[in-house]
């Protein structure tokens, strides 16, 4: 079994930055594709950012050049940074693990990120 456990939402000013953390647990060493969605109200869950095999990343549209996301294989946790935040941003933000090998995904909790002044 897979457990991730985010961390790091809040509430912020537009402009302002966050740093999402989703620590995976148990039996991870077959996910390849780590990724961070989000659910506004009302909306759609949907992708933010992946990263696959620790390197090749994809990014939504609307967050290139503003997030980054990375994967720490030592401490095997995968982060999301985010910049110049606008109220748009605002979601629960949820953690996402994938395995191709066995074609399973688990999500965490979700972690709300509000961005409002």
């Amino acid at each position: 079994q897979v457990q991730l456990l985010e961390s790091g939402g809040g509430l912020v000013q537009p402009g302002g930055s966050l740093r999402l953390i989703c620590v995976a647990s148990g039996s991870i060493s077959s996910l390849n594709i780590m990724g961070w969605y989000r659910q506004a109200p009302g909306k759609e869950r949907e992708l933010v950012a992946k990263i696959t095999g620790g390197e090749i990343t994809v990014y939504e549209d609307s967050v290139k050049g503003r997030f980054t996301i990375s994967w720490d294989s030592a401490v095997k946790t995968v982060y999301l940074q985010m910049n110049s935040l606008k109220p748009e941003d605002t979601a629960v933000y949820f953690c996402n693990g994938f395995s191709s090998l066995y074609k399973r995904e688990y999500w965490g909790q979700g972690t709300q990120v509000t961005v409002s002044s």
